[in-house]
Protein backbone atom coordinates (compact mmCIF):
# COMPACT_ATOMS: atom_id res chain seq x y z
CA UNK A 1 0.00 0.00 0.00
CA UNK A 2 1.29 3.29 -0.55
CA UNK A 3 1.85 5.69 1.58
CA UNK A 4 -0.18 9.40 0.90
CA UNK A 5 0.40 11.89 3.55
CA UNK A 6 -0.69 14.89 1.49
CA UNK A 7 -4.27 12.76 1.71
CA UNK A 8 -3.74 11.58 5.38
CA UNK A 9 -3.33 15.24 6.04
CA UNK A 10 -7.73 16.01 4.78
CA UNK A 11 -8.83 13.70 7.54
CA UNK A 12 -6.01 14.73 10.70
CA UNK A 13 -7.41 16.37 14.27
CA UNK A 14 -3.83 17.94 15.17
CA UNK A 15 -3.83 16.47 18.92
CA UNK A 16 -2.13 19.11 20.29
CA UNK A 17 -5.05 21.21 20.27
CA UNK A 18 -8.11 18.92 19.63
CA UNK A 19 -8.70 15.53 21.05
CA UNK A 20 -9.32 12.34 19.41
CA UNK A 21 -12.85 10.57 19.27
CA UNK A 22 -13.98 9.15 22.21
CA UNK A 23 -13.26 5.75 23.12
CA UNK A 24 -17.03 4.97 22.97
CA UNK A 25 -17.75 6.20 19.37
CA UNK A 26 -17.12 3.23 16.65
CA UNK A 27 -15.87 2.82 13.43
CA UNK A 28 -16.22 -0.79 11.26
CA UNK A 29 -18.59 -1.45 13.95
CA UNK A 30 -15.89 -1.29 16.97
CA UNK A 31 -15.35 1.16 20.22
CA UNK A 32 -11.71 2.39 20.20
CA UNK A 33 -11.26 2.24 16.47
CA UNK A 34 -12.36 5.38 15.59
CA UNK A 35 -9.81 7.01 18.20
CA UNK A 36 -6.98 4.66 17.26
CA UNK A 37 -7.61 6.03 13.61
CA UNK A 38 -7.14 10.03 15.17
CA UNK A 39 -4.06 8.94 16.82
CA UNK A 40 -2.53 7.03 14.08
CA UNK A 41 -2.99 10.24 11.37
CA UNK A 42 -1.92 12.48 13.83
CA UNK A 43 1.48 10.29 14.88
CA UNK A 44 1.64 9.75 11.02
CA UNK A 45 2.23 13.63 10.44
CA UNK A 46 3.71 14.14 13.80
CA UNK A 47 0.58 16.23 15.08
CA UNK A 48 0.02 14.12 18.02
CA UNK A 49 1.44 15.86 21.17
CA UNK A 50 0.97 13.88 23.94
CA UNK A 51 -1.19 11.42 22.68
CA UNK A 52 0.70 7.79 22.22
CA UNK A 53 0.02 5.78 18.16
CA UNK A 54 1.53 2.29 19.82
CA UNK A 55 2.00 1.36 22.21
CA UNK A 56 -1.58 2.21 23.87
CA UNK A 57 -3.45 0.54 26.65
CA UNK A 58 -6.63 1.02 25.09
CA UNK A 59 -5.83 0.00 20.99
CA UNK A 60 -3.84 -2.97 22.66
CA UNK A 61 -7.18 -3.81 24.07
CA UNK A 62 -8.75 -3.73 20.30
CA UNK A 63 -5.58 -5.00 18.43
CA UNK A 64 -5.63 -8.07 20.52
CA UNK A 65 -9.43 -9.09 19.83
CA UNK A 66 -9.78 -8.48 16.35
CA UNK A 67 -6.43 -9.92 15.42
CA UNK A 68 -5.15 -7.02 13.43
CA UNK A 69 -1.38 -5.45 13.93
CA UNK A 70 -0.50 -1.90 14.45
CA UNK A 71 1.62 -2.02 11.46
CA UNK A 72 -1.21 -3.31 9.37
CA UNK A 73 -3.37 -0.84 10.61
CA UNK A 74 -0.85 2.26 10.44
CA UNK A 75 -0.11 0.92 6.51
CA UNK A 76 -4.21 1.02 5.69
CA UNK A 77 -4.39 4.56 7.58
CA UNK A 78 -1.10 5.88 5.91
CA UNK A 79 -2.62 5.45 2.45
CA UNK A 80 -5.05 8.47 3.27
CA UNK A 81 -8.38 5.92 3.84
CA UNK A 82 -11.16 8.01 4.89
CA UNK A 83 -13.08 6.91 8.06
CA UNK A 84 -15.76 5.16 5.63
CA UNK A 85 -12.60 3.21 3.99
CA UNK A 86 -10.74 2.16 7.10
CA UNK A 87 -13.47 0.69 8.38
CA UNK A 88 -14.73 -1.60 5.67
CA UNK A 89 -10.77 -2.08 5.95
CA UNK A 90 -11.10 -3.24 9.72
CA UNK A 91 -14.57 -5.48 9.00
CA UNK A 92 -12.98 -7.45 6.12
CA UNK A 93 -9.48 -7.94 7.96
CA UNK A 94 -10.81 -8.57 11.76
CA UNK A 95 -10.49 -11.94 12.41
CA UNK A 96 -13.29 -11.18 14.52
CA UNK A 97 -16.37 -12.08 12.25
CA UNK A 98 -19.43 -12.24 14.52
CA UNK A 99 -21.25 -9.79 15.30
CA UNK A 100 -22.81 -10.96 18.42
CA UNK A 101 -19.32 -11.36 19.69
CA UNK A 102 -18.34 -7.42 18.69
CA UNK A 103 -21.50 -6.59 19.90
CA UNK A 104 -20.38 -8.33 23.54
CA UNK A 105 -16.91 -6.88 23.99
CA UNK A 106 -17.64 -3.20 22.60
CA UNK A 107 -20.26 -3.64 25.51
CA UNK A 108 -17.70 -5.72 27.77
CA UNK A 109 -15.44 -2.59 27.33
CA UNK A 110 -17.92 -0.03 27.59
CA UNK A 111 -18.98 -1.37 31.03
CA UNK A 112 -15.88 -1.77 31.99
CA UNK A 113 -15.03 -0.86 35.87
CA UNK A 114 -11.88 -0.29 37.39
CA UNK A 115 -11.93 -2.92 39.69
CA UNK A 116 -12.64 -5.08 36.73
CA UNK A 117 -9.12 -4.41 35.58
CA UNK A 118 -5.29 -5.24 36.09
CA UNK A 119 -3.92 -4.21 39.14
CA UNK A 120 -0.93 -2.83 37.17
CA UNK A 121 -3.90 -0.52 35.16
CA UNK A 122 -5.50 0.14 38.97
CA UNK A 123 -1.85 1.17 40.21
CA UNK A 124 -1.50 3.48 37.28
CA UNK A 125 -5.37 4.90 37.30
CA UNK A 126 -5.29 5.33 41.23
CA UNK A 127 -2.77 8.17 40.69
CA UNK A 128 -3.86 9.70 37.14
CA UNK A 129 -7.01 10.02 37.95
CA UNK A 130 -6.89 12.42 40.74
CA UNK A 131 -4.51 14.59 38.21
CA UNK A 132 -6.95 14.60 35.00
CA UNK A 133 -10.16 14.02 35.94
CA UNK A 134 -12.18 17.23 37.82
CA UNK A 135 -13.08 16.36 41.21
CA UNK A 136 -16.66 17.07 41.62
CA UNK A 137 -17.01 14.11 38.91
CA UNK A 138 -17.06 10.18 39.68
CA UNK A 139 -15.64 7.94 37.39
CA UNK A 140 -17.87 4.42 37.16
CA UNK A 141 -16.48 2.98 34.08
CA UNK A 142 -12.59 3.50 32.35
CA UNK A 143 -14.15 4.95 29.20
CA UNK A 144 -14.88 8.22 31.63
CA UNK A 145 -11.59 8.62 32.51
CA UNK A 146 -10.96 9.72 28.90
CA UNK A 147 -14.29 11.63 28.27
CA UNK A 148 -13.79 13.33 31.38
CA UNK A 149 -10.15 14.31 30.51
CA UNK A 150 -11.39 15.77 27.07
CA UNK A 151 -14.36 17.79 27.90
CA UNK A 152 -16.66 15.12 26.59
CA UNK A 153 -18.65 14.50 29.71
Amino acid sequence: MATNLDKVKQYTKDLRTNYPRSPREKLGGYVIAARCVDKCRAFLLGVNGEYNYWPCSLASQWFAFTGLTPDQFKEVVATGASDEEIGEWIVGHSQVKNADDVLKWNNRLRDMRLSEMSVHAQQYLEEYIPKVVPKHRPVYVWFDVYDLEEKRL
